[in-house]
């Protein structure tokens, strides 16, 4: 990181800065980024359909709109050839993820293969837990598809507040349920490798780092006195919740602590669902670590892709001390105004060319089931006092 932003943000005084109002109680989402393109596979309960009771209205929505053809992404090669390639193509597509091509041999060339990408594409979405883009590349003289299969992680910072969770295990009606969390959060410190804050290697340690600098140097020594025990506040039950999630028994206790739980309200049922699903993607992934598949920049000449950094997964997924009060909402105020200056997020891709060669079996299934029980586990650490005893 460069000393520019070092210097941006020492040029936001505290006295200037506006406060922040918190999280929404009912959102598992905690500051988002300019948006751009929404997660699928979202659950749509609890959404209020529209329906309209006119018959011509119905049997319009009812309609199919086929794609518009885009002669410019047309392609221009030997037709036979390029026809012939892409259906080999398109037959592996179909096995691989068990799904049938709709008939297009009534459709001339090249809007028989715009229409067959534009039904694929939406039906290899529709089988998959993640995200898909479609690709016709042609590569010497060979024409295939390439599937970019990817999480399309919504802009979302997935930050685990470590306070609440210390809060919760001081407290005796709650601490068997924070103990499941505390397990939790020991399987994704260990296993799925969540960068924690009080690490010097960690980007949120620098970002804690400079603010305390930047606090340090205020004029105002009363108000400067009362964010630095924020800090302090931070730093020693960050280095005491680090120590009970590092210790690998709690890791180890999972399955016995859901074992031996018993819910006696919302919370504690909430608790012990997060942790079963913690348990499910150990039992299925013992080993496997959240940036497995993270994407990697490809090699480009254009001087406009060097400009434009990508957000590296580490800078989205973390530990934070909490997500709400000024010193979190300072540094996550930063954040965003930091990631709204790059071009691309780095994110889980898998890439599959149906050219031939042998496909690889991996799928995006562990990395999205991973990120739901990020937000699933924040929203209770969160929102922890809006549920009854």
């Amino acid at each position: 990181m460069n000393n520019g932003t070092k210097d941006n943000i020492r040029n936001n005084r505290i006295a200037d800065r506006k406060k922040t109002t918190g999280l929404a109680s009912t959102t598992r989402k905690i500051r988002r980024m300019d948006e751009k393109t929404k997660r699928c596979k979202r659950s749509t309960a609890g959404q209020t359909a529209v329906r309209t009771s006119s018959d011509a209205t119905n049997a319009f929505l009812n309609c199919t709109f086929l794609p518009k053809l885009n002669t410019k992404d047309a392609v221009h090669l030997n037709k036979g050839k390029t026809e012939r390639d892409f259906y080999k193509s398109l037959s592996k597509v179909e096995r691989h993820y068990n799904i049938s091509a709709m008939p297009i041999k009534n459709f001339s060339y090249p809007y028989n293969i715009a229409l067959s990408m534009w039904d694929m594409q939406a039906k290899v979405r529709r089988s998959l837990a993640c995200w898909a883009d479609f690709k016709l590349l042609q590569h010497s003289s060979n024409t295939y598809i390439a599937i970019e299969e990817k999480c399309n992680i919504d802009t979302i910072l997935y930050y685990v507040p470590i306070i609440p969770l210390y809060k919760l295990l001081k407290d005796p009606e709650r601490k068997k349920s924070a103990q499941l969390l505390l397990s939790v959060c020991s399987y994704l410190y260990h296993i799925a490798d969540i960068p924690y804050y009080r690490q010097d290697q960690s980007y949120l340690a620098w970002m804690y780092e400079i603010h305390k600098e930047w606090v340090e140097q205020e004029e105002e020594e009363e108000l400067t006195k009362s964010y630095l025990q924020e800090f302090d506040k931070a730093d020693w039950i960050g280095d005491r919740m680090e120590q009970k999630i590092f210790n690998r028994i709690n890791l180890d206790l999972l399955h016995l602590r859901i074992e031996k739980f018993n819910g006696l309200n919302k919370f504690d049922n909430a608790c012990k669902k997060v942790a079963e699903n913690a348990l499910s993607l150990y039992t299925l992934y013992p080993k496997e670590s959240i940036f497995r598949n993270a994407s990697v920049e490809d090699e480009d000449t254009n001087e406009d892709y060097y400009e434009n950094e990508s957000i590296g997964m580490d800078k989205y997924i973390s530990f934070i001390s909490d997500i709400s009060g000024w010193l979190p909402d300072s540094i996550i105020e930063q954040l965003n105004n930091e990631f709204n200056e790059y071009g691309r997020m780095q994110e889980p891709v898998i890439l599959k060319n149906f050219d031939g060669r042998k496909i690889p079996a991996d799928n995006l299934n562990f990395e999205c089931k991973l990120f739901t029980l990020l937000e699933d586990l924040t929203y209770l650490l969160h929102n922890h006092k809006i549920f009854g005893r």
